[in-house]
C-alpha cells in the first residue's frame, strides 16, 4: 500500500506528503519513509519538502530535518450547490487571451503578503510544476477571476495523484488589493463547484495554521478541520557536511 504521495523534480527537489490511511499503524508510516529517505540521499536531489504528523517530529529533527511551519487540513463532502452567486467571469487559462507569463504575474501577486510560511518556490519554480504535477492540459485547470477587465483572483482545482475523487487546490488566492472584501469565499466556493466538474466526490484544503483568514474561507463553506501536519525540510548539503 501507497503511504506517501510523492512528487519528484530531476535533481531539485522530492515533495512527499504522507497519506493517513486508517488502521496503519505509525510504524509502517517510518519504516516506509527511511526507505524513501534512504533512495532521496542516494539521488542526491538538492532537498525533500515533507508533510508528516508532528508526532513523528522528533524523530525527523534526529534525522536532519528541519521544521518550516504547521498546516491544518480541512475536509468537505462535495454534494452541493454551493452558494456561488456572483457577478464575476470565471475563465481557464486555455480559453482566455490571458499568456502563461502575464499567469505568472498574476499567480505572484496573490502570493504577495500571504499568512502561509511555506513559500519554498520562486513563481518559475512553480509554474514549471504546474505541467509537472496537473499534466499536459495544465492550463485548463487554471481559473481566472475577473470582472469589468480587472483580474481578482485565481485558483487551480485538480483531482490529487493516485486518487479517482478527492479534490485539491493546487494554489487559491486573492490578489493583494481585493483583499479583505468577502471574494476570498466567493471564488473557493465556485472552485468547489469546478471540482464537481472533474469529478471530486470529497475536497481536502490546506493552510498553514497562522493563517486565520483563510481558515475563515474554509469554514464559512462548510468545511471541517481534518488533521493538522507538520512541515519539514532537509537539505543534501546539510546531509553531506555532517557525513
Amino acid at each position: 500500500m501507497n503511504l506517501f504521495n510523492l512528487i519528484k523534480k530531476e535533481q531539485e527537489y522530492w515533495l512527499v506528503d504522507q497519506l493517513k490511511v486508517s488502521q496503519i499503524p505509525n510504524i509502517d508510516y517510518l519504516v516506509a519513509f527511511d526507505q524513501l529517505l534512504t533512495e532521496w540521499k542516494e539521488q542526491k536531489a538538492a532537498y525533500l519538502s515533507l508533510l508528516m504528523d508532528e508526532e513523528n517530529e522528533d524523530w525527523l529533527l534526529e534525522r536532519q530535518f528541519n521544521k518550516v511551519s504547521s498546516i491544518v487540513e480541512y475536509t468537505k463532502t462535495l454534494e452541493g450547490p454551493f452558494n456561488n452567486i456572483s457577478t464575476f467571469q470565471v475563465e481557464s487559462l486555455s480559453a482566455s487571451e490571458v499568456t502563461d507569463s502575464d499567469f505568472a504575474i498574476l499567480y505572484d501577486a496573490c502570493r504577495r503578503g500571504s499568512a502561509n510560511k511555506n513559500n519554498l518556490f520562486s513563481i518559475s519554480q512553480i509554474m514549471e510544476s504546474l505541467e509537472l504535477e496537473l499534466g499536459a492540459n495544465w492550463r485548463d485547470q487554471c481559473f481566472i477571476f475577473s470582472q469589468e477587465g480587472m483580474n481578482y483572483g485565481i485558483s487551480i482545482p485538480h483531482i490529487e495523484q493516485g486518487t479517482t475523487d478527492e479534490g485539491r487546490m493546487f494554489y487559491f488566492g486573492v490578489v493583494p488589493e481585493q483583499r479583505g472584501k468577502g471574494y476570498g469565499k466567493i471564488f473557493h466556493a465556485i472552485t468547489l463547484e469546478l471540482l464537481k466538474t472533474l469529478g471530486a466526490k470529497v475536497y481536502v484544503g490546506s493552510t498553514d495554521t497562522s493563517n486565520k483568514h483563510m481558515r475563515r474561507i474554509f469554514e464559512t463553506n462548510g468545511c471541517i478541520l481534518r488533521d493538522i501536519k507538520g512541515i519539514y525540510r532537509i537539505d543534501i548539503e546539510k546531509v553531506d557536511e555532517l557525513n
